[in-house]
């Protein structure tokens, strides 16, 4: 495999059916799902089998039991469980534009993390969708309907949603240096590994999934490299989760330390 999508997820089986047909329109098609499942219930894990059968791709699911938020303990058991050296993450709530590994992959280099952005899509755009609509091409077609409904202040971040082909316009909206972006990133597995994967100790959303990973990196001489209008991803709504402080707590204590490799990641 050329890679290695690993795939956050817990519980939204209708979503991960949209998430999946993103990828069955991908013009690089080799790479592997390997499905990061942090304690979804048995219907769910029974109807992820059946998807499993009838995608075009090879899938792995990996699950854990539910014991509250512990997506960066999934993370590295899918990590550990991946069959490339080289490792894309989304989240299962995010449908990729059909150029999104290939132009991962093309832009792929040693010492360095690339992320991309996304459009984030208002309640009443994501209940148009079904998985016969993205299978076709509906969200990278419709970018129109997309500015309209950013318009009229339901969806945002609308310009992260234009897929640019120009070398001159890919440097100029990446002149600005951007911090990762969770849903939307990749790297070599060695130079993940090289910081030990994600912390557990982060058992609430944002930024251990994110922050934490970019500061270990670049402590560990691994630069972020930004794919915006490049890797174009679609997020489906959902209410916002809260920051908690005790995540912020963390990430600061993080910092004190400047220490690049976690003592609590993959080898705890």
């Amino acid at each position: 495999m050329k890679t290695s999508v690993i795939i956050s997820f817990y519980q939204n089986i209708e979503y991960l059916k949209l998430v999946l047909a993103g990828f069955e329109r991908q013009t690089e098609r080799d790479f592997e799902i390997i499905i990061a499942d942090d304690g979804s219930d048995s219907s769910v894990i029974n109807q992820i089998e059946e998807l499993s059968r009838v995608v075009s791709f090879p899938v792995l699911h990996i699950w854990q039991e539910d014991k509250g938020f512990r997506k960066n303990k999934i993370l590295n058991r899918a990590i550990e469980s991946s069959n490339s050296d080289y490792l894309i993450f989304v989240d299962g709530d995010c449908v990729p534009h059909s150029k999104f590994v290939e132009e991962h992959l093309k832009s792929s280099k040693k010492k360095i993390c690339l992320t991309g952005r996304r459009v984030n899509l208002s309640q009443k755009f994501t209940g148009k969708l079904s998985v016969e609509k993205v299978t076709n091409g509906f969200l990278d077609k419709n970018i129109l309907s997309m500015i309209i409904d950013g318009l009229f202040g339901k969806s945002n971040y609308v310009e992260k949603g234009f897929y640019v082909k120009s070398n001159f316009l890919r440097k100029f909206f990446n002149k600005k240096k951007r911090g990762l972006l969770g849903c939307n990133f990749s790297l070599f597995k060695e130079d993940l590994l090289s910081i030990n994967g994600f912390d557990e100790r982060y058992e609430a959303p944002s930024i251990g999934e994110d922050s934490d990973v970019q500061f270990r990196l670049e402590l560990n001489g691994v630069k972020t490299k930004s794919l915006n209008n490049i890797a174009v991803q679609y997020h489906l709504y959902h209410k916002l989760q809260p920051r908690l402080q005790k995540n912020l707590d963390l990430f600061n204590k993080s910092k004190s330390e400047q220490t690049a490799f976690t003592k609590f990641g993959i080898k705890g």
